[in-house]
Parts: C-alpha cells; sequence; structure tokens
C-alpha cells in the first residue's frame, strides 16, 4: 500500500517528543524527493552540534535549506515533491529577537510581524504543488511564563500553530514518540 500525504501535514508535541523523528521517518516512507528547511541558528557550540547531528540524521539525497527567516520569499525557488519545515518554534523565536530589547519584546510589531510571516508562508504553500510535513512545538500546555518575553512568545507561537492547523489538511499530537491524529485521517 501506497502511503499518500495531504498538502499540508502539521506535526505537534511537546520538546523531545518525536516530532523531527517522525517527519523525517514519514518522508523517507513515501520515497520523494524532499527539501529540508532548516530554521535552527548555531549561536553557540551546544548548538551546533546539535545541527550537525541533525544533519546527519537526513538522508544525502535530500536537500537543505537554512532559513532562519523569510520562508515564503524563498518557496518559489524549491523543485521537490515533498517539503519539510522543521522547525516553526525555531522560526518564531528567530523572528521573535528582532524585537527584543533590554529583554523585554515590542508585543506589537512582533506579533503583527508573525501574523504577517504566517500568512505569507501559508500563501506560498496554497501555491505549491508539494506535499507539506510542518514541525511545532505546542507550548501551551505548561504554565505561564514568569516574565514579558516569554508569555509574548507562547502567545506568538500558540497564535500561529492555531493558524497553521487551521489551514492544514491533518494534524498530528505527538506523546512519547506515538502520533495522536487531531484533525483529518
Amino acid at each position: 500500500m501506497e502511503l499518500i500525504l495531504p498538502k499540508i501535514t502539521l506535526i505537534l508535541g511537546g520538546a523531545r517528543s518525536g516530532k523531527s523523528s517522525y517527519a523525517l521517518k514519514l518522508a523517507e516512507e513515501l520515497h520523494k524527493s524532499v527539501t529540508f528547511i532548516a530554521t535552527a541558528q548555531a549561536f553557540d557550540e551546544e548548538m551546533s552540534a546539535r545541527i550537525q547531528k541533525h544533519k546527519a540524521e537526513r538522508p544525502t539525497d535530500w536537500e537543505t535549506l537554512e532559513l532562519p527567516l523569510n520562508i515564503a520569499s524563498n518557496i518559489p525557488q524549491i523543485k521537490s515533491e515533498l517539503i519539510i519545515l522543521d522547525c516553526v518554534t525555531l522560526w518564531v523565536t528567530n523572528l521573535l529577537m528582532k524585537f527584543v530589547k533590554y529583554d523585554l519584546v515590542d508585543e506589537a510589531p512582533f506579533m503583527q510581524s508573525a501574523k504577517g510571516e504566517t500568512e505569507a508562508l501559508l500563501a506560498a504553500i496554497q501555491n505549491t504543488d508539494q506535499e507539506w510535513l510542518i514541525v511545532s512545538n505546542e507550548i501551551g500546555l505548561g504554565l505561564v511564563p514568569p516574565y514579558q518575553m516569554g508569555r509574548v512568545y507562547r502567545d506568538a507561537l500558540g497564535w500561529v500553530n492555531q493558524r497553521l492547523a487551521q489551514e492544514a489538511d491533518k494534524v498530528l499530537f505527538m506523546v512519547a514518540g506515538i502520533p495522536m491524529t487531531v484533525k483529518g485521517s
């Protein structure tokens, strides 16, 4: 039986829940050409090592685009059949950092930017023929962060995840490496 993905599959879960591993496994099972959009940035040795480990886990025939920001504007150049965006969590973090001054976030322009970037991404996705696996952390299940930057970030990522889930054909929630279907079949 051939595995068929819908246009957009959103894979949510907590940290180390198996989101990325599951996306890689799905992509490998499809036997299609893949472009992996990586949003992480190596600001220290530990993160650099993590990025190198993740690169080594991906098949060598996959194209990798390192796009911490401006994802939508780069989508038209992608020619593969399947695109993995991993991860929205770091993409929103990268966006947030443009609006931080003295450990405070200029909330209104950040939220406007996050919403604009998300809508641009969704519009760009709708203009493609590719299937999409989008990975993001669900951070709304924990405590309210005790500091302004954390609260603003949580609110923005929550909004972005909701918007992506609205447009996704399928939404999965990962728990301990097990996918649970939230939306779609």
